[in-house]
C-alpha cells in the first residue's frame, strides 16, 4: 500500500501529542494519554486502520504554551506525524495554533473548551468535548436551583482564566445571581494565601475555580482551615480525580462538572468499552473522567481514519469526520455530530461532587 503524505506509511499511521506530563497539570495529560492509548491498542490488536497500525507520538510541554509551539514545529516538521491529537489547555493550544495554521494539520479532540479556539470556527480544529460557555451555564444553573447567590471566582491569569471569568461575569445575572469579586493566580503556582484571605473577606455562598487541581486543592485546604464553609465548584479540566486524592476529606462537597459520563459506572457501552481496555492495559491511574475523555477522543479518530478509506490524506480525513452524526456513527451511547460548518462534537455536561473517600457522586 502506498504511502499518502506524511505520517502515513504501509504499516503505521503517525500520530503528534504536546501534552503535560511533568509539572502541576502532568496527571490531566497522563491521564488523557492513557485513556487513548487503551483504546489505539485495542484498534492496533485487531490489525490497525486498514491495515495500518496506529502509532502516538507524546510529547511532554509541562503545560507551557512555548514548550507547546516547540514540540507542534517538532512534530509537524520534524517529526512529520500526519495529524495532531489530544493537546492538552487553552495558553498551550493558542500557542501552536500558527504552526498549525501554516501546516494545514488537523488537531482532534484537544483537551479545552474554550470559545477562542471555536469562534471564529477552525476547520483544522475537532472538539470532541463540550465547550466552556456550556459548562458555565449549568454549572450556574445549578447554583441558582441551590440557592447559593453570591458568587466569587478564582482564576487562572492567562487566556483561559481571564475568558472564563468574563464569561461568568456576562451570565450570573442571567441566573439571578452576583458575582462579589474575583482573583488571580499565576499559571503553574499554587501560592494561594493572599488569594484564600480576600475571599474569605467576601463572603461568597460559592467560589468557582477556573484553574487547574494544585491551586484548587490549595485554595479548598487553606479556605476550609480558616473556617470557610461555603461551596466550591470547579470546571471539568481541573483534573477529578487528581482534585479529590489531593484534599482528602476536605474536598467532601466539591462539584465538578464533566463532558464525558461517570467512568466507574457502566450504565453506557463506551464506559464499559473503556473498562475493559484499562483492565487490559493494567492502567497506573484506573478508570477516571479524563481518561475516558481520551478514549472517547481516539475512538472517534479512528472512526475518521477508517471512513477515510486507504488512501489516506488530511483533506479526506477532514471531510470523513465532518460526516460523523448521531444518526450514522454510534458512539455507545455518548452522542456527537459534526458537520462541514460546525466542529462542536458534544454538548454533554454533567455534575458531579466528592464524596465520603474521594468517591464521586452525581
Amino acid at each position: 500500500m502506498a504511502a499518502a503524505e506524511n505520517g502515513v506509511t504501509a504499516q503505521e499511521i503517525v500520530l503528534g501529542q504536546s501534552s503535560p506530563f511533568t509539572g502541576p497539570a502532568a496527571e490531566v495529560g497522563r491521564d488523557f494519554q492513557e485513556g487513548a492509548r487503551g483504546y489505539f491498542a485495542q484498534v492496533n490488536a485487531r490489525g490497525g486502520v486498514h491495515g495500518r497500525r496506529v502509532r502516538l507520538l507524546s510529547l511532554d510541554d509541562g503545560y507551557d504554551p512555548e514548550r507547546t509551539l516547540a514540540n507542534t514545529q517538532q512534530l509537524i516538521w520534524r517529526d512529520k506525524v500526519f495529524a495532531l491529537f489530544g493537546f492538552s489547555g487553552t495558553p498551550t493550544v493558542l500557542a501552536a495554533l500558527p504552526a498549525i495554521r501554516e501546516a494545514g494539520i488537523p488537531l482532534i479532540a484537544p483537551h479545552t473548551g474554550a470559545v477562542a479556539l471555536r469562534e471564529p470556527f477552525h476547520r483544522l480544529i475537532f472538539h470532541v468535548r463540550a465547550s466552556y460557555a456550556q459548562e458555565t451555564d449549568f454549572l450556574l444553573r445549578q447554583l441558582q436551583g441551590n440557592g447559593r447567590v453570591r458568587v466569587a471566582v478564582f482564576y487562572q491569569n492567562d487566556e483561559l482564566g481571564k475568558s472564563l471569568l468574563e464569561n461568568l461575569r456576562q451570565r450570573v445575572s442571567v441566573y439571578g445571581l452576583t458575582l462579589v469579586g474575583s482573583r488571580p493566580i499565576e499559571r503553574n503556582s499554587d501560592e494561594v494565601s493572599a488569594a484564600a484571605e480576600k475571599f474569605m473577606q467576601m463572603r461568597p455562598d460559592v467560589v468557582i475555580q477556573a484553574v487547574s487541581y494544585r491551586p484548587a486543592a490549595a485554595l479548598i485546604t487553606h479556605m476550609r482551615a480558616a473556617g470557610y464553609l461555603g461551596g466550591f465548584s470547579n470546571y471539568s479540566f481541573v483534573g477529578s480525580q487528581s482534585l479529590a486524592a489531593r484534599l482528602q476529606q476536605a474536598g467532601v462537597g466539591t462539584e465538578i462538572t464533566q463532558v464525558v459520563p461517570f467512568p466507574n459506572k457502566a450504565r453506557l457501552p463506551i464506559v464499559y468499552e473503556y473498562q475493559k481496555a484499562m483492565d487490559s492495559s493494567a492502567s497506573r491511574a484506573g478508570c477516571n473522567f479524563i481518561g475516558l475523555e481520551g478514549y472517547i477522543a481516539a475512538r472517534v479518530l479512528v472512526e475518521g481514519l477508517r471512513r477515510a478509506g486507504p488512501h489516506l490524506t488530511r483533506a479526506g480525513l477532514i471531510r470523513a469526520l465532518e460526516s460523523i452524526t448521531p444518526a450514522n456513527y454510534d458512539g455507545g451511547g455518548f452522542s456527537l455530530h459534526f458537520s462541514r460548518t460546525d466542529h462542536s462534537g458534544s454538548d454533554f455536561v454533567d455534575l458531579t461532587a466528592i464524596g465520603t473517600g474521594g468517591r464521586f457522586i452525581n
